[in-house]
């Protein structure tokens, strides 16, 4: 049939297409956060299908009823981390018809104080977010009380400290991730291996920390001193913690790290010593971004599904929009041991 000679459509006609209600059709067409993603997903590809916001749209005079839009937060430099987040909750944003705004927060930064969180989680609501994620890597943590006080469904990821129950989060398996790469070392003959760690007090952290502990007792290894160390998520604070402990009078054959940032500088600070990377020291990392491949060698590490927990974070924040009950405030995807060039035997 000519697009002439089509019907004009209705609310009424779009409605029964989809098989819900003139007043569910009505609340995707202006935006509102109690539909469910996939009945919005449904309705919205009737519309587009319809051309009915466009008809609307011209013969009124005005645009199209704005895109649901959910807030991305990260703080400080966007990292490999960072990037594989964004792609899974863009990704499975795309499959929805929902916008992602993206926000970069200052690191710790002390200046904007309680009125410049205050004020900046107001914007938030008076934009009228659908929800907001908050991906924590360093966050302050007044973004983050402001943020679970405020009226918008709240999802963090990788929370550096477990928030109270009725924050929802989205993480991995640390401690079996920190369990299967020290075991890893240890399968290999390894007995003097070092942790090169974040923030000390984060959740994420201690996890880990707490894993490669559990493997060296289980195989009766004691850890010496100077053989836990500390910084944040940086590649600085790798090289840094990386030349003290290569530089130990009894120096670690193998290195665990917190993360693939962590460990790219401990393998740098042990290239500017003359130390080979695997023969003289073994090194492996925690994420599996593209960094991890891209080094020289390409690095044994434990990988989180990063991409995978943008996507659970993103239809769990849709979720709570909705006003759906969740199953659990707390979800864990599991980890990988993923073995590249940068492990082997130790040196004898």
């Amino acid at each position: 049939m000519p697009p002439s000679e089509r019907p004009t459509p209705t609310l009424a006609s779009v409605a029964a297409s989809a098989g819900v209600s003139v007043a569910t059709v009505s609340k995707v067409l202006n935006g509102r956060a109690d539909v469910g993603a996939a009945t919005r997903a449904r309705v919205q590809a009737l519309l587009r299908q319809h051309d009915y916001v466009e008809r609307r749209a011209e013969s009124a005079g005005r645009a199209p009823a704005k895109q649901p839009t959910v807030e991305l937060v990260f703080h400080g430099k966007l990292t490999g981390y960072s990037l594989e987040i964004l792609r899974g909750v863009i990704s499975a944003a795309t499959e929805v018809g929902v916008a992602i705004a993206v926000s970069v927060r200052p690191r710790r930064q002390r200046t904007t104080g309680v009125d410049g969180t205050a004020a900046w989680v107001r914007h938030l609501a008076e934009v009228r977010r659908q929800a907001v994620i908050d991906v924590v890597d360093d966050v302050r943590q007044g973004d983050l009380t402001a943020l679970s006080k405020a009226p918008l469904p709240l999802v963090v990821i990788d929370p550096l400290n477990l928030p109270r129950r009725q924050v929802t989060s989205v993480g991995a398996t640390n401690f079996a991730g920190g369990l299967s790469a020290t075991q890893h070392l240890l399968d290999l003959g390894h007995r003097r291996i070092a942790y090169m760690g974040a923030e000390r007090a984060s959740a994420f952290n201690q996890a880990r920390l707490h894993g490669y502990r559990a493997a060296l007792e289980a195989a009766g290894v004691e850890i010496p001193d100077g053989y836990i160390r500390s910084g944040s998520t940086d590649y600085d604070d790798g090289v840094a913690g990386g030349a003290a402990l290569h530089d130990l009078h009894e120096r670690p054959t193998a290195v665990f790290a917190a993360t693939d940032e962590i460990a790219a500088g401990v393998v740098e600070a042990a290239r500017v010593r003359g130390l080979r990377v695997p023969q003289d020291v073994s090194v492996v990392g925690f994420d599996d971004t593209e960094a991890a491949r891209l080094l020289s060698p390409p690095l044994t590490t434990v990988r989180q599904p990063l991409c995978e927990m943008g996507r659970v974070a993103l239809r769990t924040a849709l979720r709570l929009a909705a006003g759906e009950e969740l199953e659990s405030h707390h979800v864990e995807l599991a980890t990988e041991l993923v073995v590249r060039s940068s492990t082997a035997e130790p040196p004898s």
